[in-house]
């Protein structure tokens, strides 16, 4: 594999590693929020 390959793949695991990384950070400090309905159980977001 030639030098300019592994410099490729390298930038490529960095990017996808680091946006998950900052996904997780991300998320951590924002927790995603329910909805309070008025009976006052929660409602979960639709899944899809």
């Amino acid at each position: 594999m030639s030098a300019a390959a592994i410099v490729m793949l390298v930038v490529a695991l960095l990017l996808v590693w680091g946006g998950l990384v900052a996904a997780l950070l991300h998320l951590r400090k924002h927790p995603e929020e329910f909805d309070v309905v008025e009976d006052g159980h929660q409602e979960y977001p639709p899944s899809t």
